[in-house]
């Protein structure tokens, strides 16, 4: 199977809005899960090898993003049907392996995917406080597997910079992973 590669970030492009429910039976907006400093949006499932290479250094992230005024979400759009490993009940049980520290919610039309253009699984979205675009890149070098603890931490440092200056980073490297399983 062939990766999927996001395109660059569109600097600028507003936030669209979602209303969905997390696996802790709450509804969730954009407005509500959004920092003071920005919001993070990540497009995620269960069983691609790239988002599990990686999940303990985004949920370290996104935790340490918090004190920088960073909200984030994780968001699953995949066909269930066609990928059972996704389901609700799989993706809280996910949740609640690695201890998430950000609600995971559950796109079931797909429409928030494609509202916001999500191309795989990880696909990362960085806005700043006015909800602009900021970020649309990698977490770090890893890929299927996750690479070395000392990679550079291209997403929280971008994220950082965004917090401080409202403007994410020019050079961006794109996310790569498995596509969205779209129905």
């Amino acid at each position: 199977m062939a990766a999927a590669i996001p395109p660059i970030c569109d600097f600028g492009r507003s936030a669209p809005n979602f209303d969905l429910l997390g696996v802790d039976n709450e509804t969730y907006t954009f407005e509500d899960i959004k920092g003071p400093n920005g919001a993070l949006v990540i497009f995620i499932c269960n069983h691609c090898p790239y988002v599990l290479a990686i999940l303990d250094r985004l949920i370290r992230d996104v935790s340490e993003l918090k004190s920088h005024g960073i909200g984030s979400v994780a968001i699953s759009s995949n066909d269930v049907i066609a990928y059972p490993q996704d389901s609700f009940d799989n993706m809280r049980l996910l949740s609640e392996n690695y201890s998430f520290s950000l609600p995971y919610l559950f796109d079931s039309t797909q429409s928030v995917a494609k509202a916001y253009e999500a191309v795989c699984t990880p696909d990362f979205f960085g806005y700043n406080s006015s909800g602009e675009l900021q970020y649309r890149g990698r977490l770090d070098a890893s890929r299927k597997e996750a690479g070395p603890s000392d990679l550079p931490r291209d997403l929280f440092n971008a994220m950082v910079q965004i917090a401080q200056t409202g403007k994410g980073p020019t050079d961006q490297v794109a996310s790569m992973g498995c596509s969205i399983k779209w129905k």
